[in-house]
Order: structure tokens, then C-alpha cells, then sequence
């Protein structure tokens, strides 16, 4: 069976007439439908804050929710914005979910970029880099269960997480500072632009460690949807492959350090013609799994940019009743 993953960040813009309550819940069906019956492997939850459509600001909550209906998918965070956490509660609750899921949690912590996000909270742009080193240094010290000095006082932080010394610690970032602070301090790095890996990777290298080879990739995979007749598919979907498209590009645009990512502003024609959201007939999505050769991975964002629940459902119930019986049945 081929491989499936989901992502959700449970962005609910006005227009999608739809509630917060009935897209959580349906995250976590989704996941543990995924899981039960379509060969879910991973799911991944990313965080913002104060965002108007509500974009999810608290994805160790709803991976908590997940592990509690699955028992083997792998449950990524990316990313959790370090800078804005308590780090002795954030390292509470990460050890916590890590002994819910029996050790199926993966973590990146970033360090954030929106402006707004850090007024909200009342922390300085300037600090992220220091408040990031500070998270990563406790959640290493405090998922030893030993006690430790944190600023002046003694703290221990128990259950141990399910794994000895908790989960690898990766970072994000798009940025030279980013590249040689993961070199120095994390179990990994995870960005989008190549350039940034070469720094990391030189970094690295420079202070003895690990190569930790080429590029892994890190551009984005289509957003797939899948419908009988796309034309009209296109027509419901659209609007929300726009919202989530145009939200990113202003929060990317709106940055001050001159974050990069793979958003840019589109119109409704530019944005199908990308190829970046596209809709396919079963048959085709088919097709395309199979070109991919063993390796093949389907990827789905069911609530994309609000799409409702429904939607979201109707492209997972192709792919269950008519992908997956062709991509099983023995050749003709």
C-alpha cells in the first residue's frame, strides 16, 4: 500500500461558514481514518498565532488528540514556535505527549517571523535567536528527569518522555543565522532553501560533527485534491486554495528580516497555472503514484485554506474507494 500523509493548520476563513469545533474534530478523524483504513504513516500540524481565519495556535493540544486515536502514525509539529513558550511547560508537555504516543512525536522548533505574533506575546524580534537556544538547552536538560538550575532555581521536569533524552530536536529557518545555529545546538535542520543547507552543512562540518550530506529538498508537493470532474471541483475549491496561498505570501511579504519562503502573491488563473494546487481524476492521481515507483507517497491538506470538512472528506473517500483498489489490484 502506498504511503499517505495529511497536514492540517485548520486555517476556518469566514466564508467557509464553517466552525472551529468541526474542523478539529475532523482533523483527528481524518488522522485516525487515515491511519485505520487508506495507510496513513504521518501527519503534520503547523502553528500560528493571533492569524484572523484562525490558523492553529496550539498543535501540541491537537497532536495530543491524535496519538489518543492512533497507535503508529508518525505525528509531526512543524514548527513550534520556540521564543513564545515557557520553556519547563513546553518541555511538560512535549514529554508528556511523547509518552501518550509511545515515542511517535517529531519536532521542529522555529523561531518565528510575523511580527504580529510577537507583539502578541510580548516578546522582541531581536530575542528570538537567544529565547530559541534557551528552549533547546532546557527541553535537552529537562527530558533527563534530573533536577537542574534553570535561571537561579532548581526544576525537574517528570515523566521522562518515552524516549531516553526525548525527541531529536530539529530546526527551521530560512536563514544564514538559522543554518549555523542548528549546526551548533540541534539534532537537525529544516529549511526550505538549498543555500541555507550549505551554510548549515559547512557549519557542521567545521565543528567536527556528522556530514550531514546534500540537500534533502525541502520545496513544497502539490496540493492534491481529487474529483470526477475537476472543472467544477475547481470552481468550489479555488477561493480557499487562494486564501491559503495569498495568506502566506503577505505574512512572507509583511516580514522584517526578509524571510523567504515559496509563496508569492497569484490571481485565480496564475495560481492553476503553477501547478501549485491542482485537482485530478482518481485515475489520474493513479497514475501519477505509479510514475512515482516504489517510493510513491500520497500527500493530502484536506481543509487547505478552509475548505470545509466535507470537501476535505470527499477527496479522502476517492482515494480510499478508487486509487488505492487500483493501486492494489494485480496487473491485467
Amino acid at each position: 500500500m502506498v504511503a499517505l500523509s495529511l497536514r492540517f493548520d485548520l486555517r476556518n476563513p469566514e466564508f467557509a461558514a464553517t466552525t472551529s469545533s468541526e474542523r478539529v474534530r475532523a482533523a483527528v478523524d481524518m488522522a485516525a481514518w487515515a491511519e485505520a483504513r487508506a495507510g496513513g504513516v504521518a501527519v503534520s500540524l503547523s502553528e500560528h498565532h493571533g492569524s484572523p481565519d484562525g490558523y492553529l495556535p496550539c498543535p501540541v493540544l491537537l497532536a495530543t488528540a491524535v496519538a489518543a486515536r492512533t497507535t503508529t502514525m508518525r505525528i509531526a509539529i512543524g514548527a513550534v514556535i520556540a521564543p513564545f513558550y515557557d520553556p519547563i511547560r513546553l518541555a511538560e508537555d512535549l514529554a508528556f505527549l511523547d509518552a501518550l504516543s509511545e515515542g511517535r512525536i517529531d519536532l521542529v522548533l522555529g523561531s518565528g517571523y510575523r511580527a504580529e505574533e510577537f507583539e502578541m506575546f510580548g516578546v522582541a524580534a531581536s530575542e528570538r535567536g537567544r529565547r530559541t537556544e534557551e528552549v533547546v538547552e532546557v527541553l535537552r536538560k529537562a527530558w533527563t528527569g534530573e533536577p537542574f538550575d534553570y535561571r537561579g532555581r532548581t526544576v525537574r521536569v517528570t515523566p521522562r518522555p518515552h524516549r531516553p533524552g526525548g525527541p531529536p530536536l530539529v530546526l527551521g529557518g530560512n536563514s544564514a543565522a538559522a543554518a549555523r545555529r542548528a549546526a551548533r545546538i540541534a539534532d537537525g535542520f529544516a529549511p526550505y532553501k538549498a543555500e541555507d543547507w550549505a551554510v548549515y552543512r559547512a557549519e557542521t562540518l567545521r565543528l567536527g560533527k556528522p556530514d550531514p550530506g546534500d540537500h534533502p529538498g525541502g520545496a513544497l508537493r502539490p496540493t492534491t485534491f481529487l474529483a470526477d470532474d475537476p472543472e467544477e471541483a475547481w470552481a468550489d475549491l479555488l477561493p480557499y486554495f487562494l486564501h491559503d496561498n495569498n495568506s502566506y505570501a503577505e505574512w512572507l511579504e509583511d516580514a522584517s528580516d526578509g524571510t523567504a519562503g515559496p509563496y508569492a502573491r497569484s490571481t485565480p488563473d496564475a495560481l492553476r497555472a503553477s501547478g501549485r494546487y491542482r485537482i485530478l481524476t482518481p485515475e489520474a492521481y493513479v497514475e501519477d503514484l505509479r510514475s512515482q515507483g516504489a517510493g510513491a507517497r500520497a500527500h493530502f491538506e484536506p481543509m487547505v485554506g478552509g475548505v470545509p470538512p466535507d470537501l476535505g472528506w470527499a477527496t479522502l473517500e476517492l482515494y480510499e474507494q478508487r486509487v488505492l483498489p487500483a493501486l492494489t489490484a494485480a496487473p491485467s
